[in-house]
């Protein structure tokens, strides 16, 4: 049996959507349950002056794609779905995630809050 990159990508990336739902499931608890808004809208490492105003957004951009990755998980598991399907699904949901947090953190230090100081 030769060695297959096709398969070994498949499976790393099938394998890195349980951490990557676990990290983002955790950080919508610890926003929700916790009221931790450590890691809400950070922007070099910072938070906003009031964090506590962009939690909810920060909390359901977590939840939902958090979610999304643990339906996905469970298709693979259970209904072997197509490579391109349930790939496409986790693609589109991690770039989702990135491009929301990205535009959570800028509505979170405005331009206008960051000259005045």
């Amino acid at each position: 049996m030769a060695f297959d990159v096709g398969i070994a990508l498949t499976w790393i990336l099938f394998l890195a959507l349980f951490p990557i739902a676990f990290f983002w499931l955790r950080r919508a608890w610890r926003i929700i349950i916790g009221r931790d808004f450590s890691e809400v809208a950070l922007k070099r490492g910072e938070p906003p002056a009031d964090p506590a105003r962009y939690a909810p957004f920060a909390a359901a951009n977590n939840l939902i794609c958090g979610g999304i990755i643990v339906f996905v998980i469970g298709l693979v598991l259970s209904a072997q779905p197509a490579y391109e399907t349930w790939s496409a699904i986790a693609g589109i949901t991690i770039w989702c995630k990135f491009i929301f947090d990205f535009i959570i953190s800028r509505q979170a230090h405005s331009f206008l809050a960051r000259k005045k100081s």
